[in-house]
């Protein structure tokens, strides 16, 4: 039988993973800097959860669910989002709730049947922060900063936030059923799934993507003359914020996301160079959705990056998170292949690495290659240098890959080791390969 990779899927080989660990080391680094903390939830749930949160009329509980029955009949689920499975468990565990408000991020595959595009896939990797206990536009100004952040340190530097506000249980109705009115003087115009969306969720008309509903929806009544008081407050003094950190933002009065469970603030991150799919990600607050789960009335607010279209950008941008190896230790006899594997492993130093030191990356050759074809291989692999055993009277032999040029012999493998970390630590090349 001929196997192959599932509609919608992917291998995600060595080369490109380098870039995803650097992607996931940045961030989680930025998310540090914050005070957000992981939390690693089950990748399927109990079907009703997204049901419930996402929204019974919404695509994704209609069409996109990976749905399936346990041996006890028990309704399950592939998560196809990551705001709700958090929610549970910050609902479920009681230290999570400890600090108020709670700072949390996850990391991890979500699953959506949907046809396949750049940057899309039916399995598909999120990265998403929620704050979880501040009903303040401070709250909704730092997630969108920390989206920014997260943007800015892995080079994406010319980026947009749209923003809008849904409103809240007061005003929200009153919006819902001014557009119910309108779209239903225009329901010849709609696509049969608007036409359906009259009657169940008409503000998920305005996230439709079908080109005949575009002229419709662009002249649609807009949400922000319909905000009450409070809302209209909140929406300004988020945008406010936002222009006192100096992030560029523009509303965008037609933008609603595609999950039931926003209120007030939502925002959406575009990136130039994506094309006409150019969102990032994007969030919003959700200040019901704890309450409706079970749990203490907790305001909230969060966003997820989507990890493929994330990578596609920084590589438009000229970031990379593929790394070279510092060095390729090159056994110039075939007797030798033993002395180069031991010489590798104690330049790598991991165990005896001295503290805030870094361990050196450290190749060797186990696939019998002839000392020539041994160089060839070290330069294909992008490593500085070049380390040459066995060991010669007066020390080891260390050439320059990068300048073609031989470096001075190094007595004892703990000098060589100390020579190559010096050379490190004073800013000579590491991360190669751009």
């Amino acid at each position: 039988m001929k196997f192959q990779v599932p509609r919608g899927t992917r291998d995600i080989l060595p080369g490109e993973v380098e870039r995803w660990l650097w992607l996931e080391d940045r961030t989680r680094r930025t998310l540090a800097l914050y005070g957000y903390r992981e939390v690693r939830t089950p990748i399927f749930e109990a079907t009703e959860l997204f049901v419930r949160s996402v929204g019974e009329a919404t695509d994704i509980v209609r069409k996109e669910l990976y749905t399936f029955q346990d041996r006890k009949g028990r309704s399950l689920t592939l998560r196809p989002e990551g705001t709700a499975p958090l929610v549970r468990a910050y609902i479920e565990n009681a230290p999570v709730r400890a600090e108020i408000p709670a700072r949390l991020y996850y990391m991890g595959p979500m699953f959506r049947y949907e046809r396949p595009q750049a940057g899309r896939y039916r399995q598909f990797w999120q990265i998403g922060a929620e704050l979880l206990g501040s009903a303040k536009p401070e709250a909704d100004a730092e997630m969108i900063d920390l989206f920014r952040s997260i943007l800015w340190d892995v080079g994406l530097r010319d980026v947009i936030v749209l923003l809008n506000s849904l409103g809240d249980s007061v005003c929200r109705p009153r919006y819902r059923e001014a557009i119910r009115a309108y779209f239903m003087e225009h329901q010849d115009a709609l696509c049969g799934d608007c036409r359906e969306r009259l009657d169940t969720n008409p503000l998920r008309i305005l996230d439709c993507k079908v080109p005949s509903c575009a002229p419709v929806i662009a002249r649609a009544p807009s949400v922000l003359e319909s905000l009450c008081g409070p809302c209209a407050e909140h929406f300004a003094a988020v945008k406010r914020a936002l222009d006192g950190l100096g992030i560029r933002n523009e509303e965008a009065p037609r933008l609603v996301r595609g999950l039931d469970y926003y209120t007030r603030t939502v925002f959406e991150i575009q990136s130039e160079g994506l094309g006409a799919q150019n969102a990032v990600g994007g969030g919003g607050r959700y200040d019901q959705l704890v309450k409706d789960f079970g749990g203490p009335d907790t305001p909230a607010i969060g966003f997820s990056i989507g990890m493929e279209r994330l990578l596609l950008a920084t590589e438009s941008s000229g970031e990379s998170g593929t790394t070279a190896p510092d060095a390729c230790v090159v056994a110039l006899e075939p007797g030798a292949a033993l002395e180069a594997q031991i010489l590798a492993r104690r330049l790598r130093g991991q165990d005896d690495l001295p503290e805030g030191r870094k361990p050196l990356r450290v190749l060797v050759d186990v696939a019998g290659r002839s000392a020539s074809s041994q160089m060839k291989w070290a330069s294909k692999t992008g490593a500085r240098w070049a380390v040459f055993v066995p060991k010669q009277g007066d020390g080891y032999a260390v050439r320059d890959m990068a300048a073609g040029k031989d470096e001075a012999k190094q007595p004892t493998d703990e000098a060589l080791r100390e020579w190559l970390l010096a050379r490190i630590d004073r800013g000579e090349p590491r991360e190669a390969l751009r």
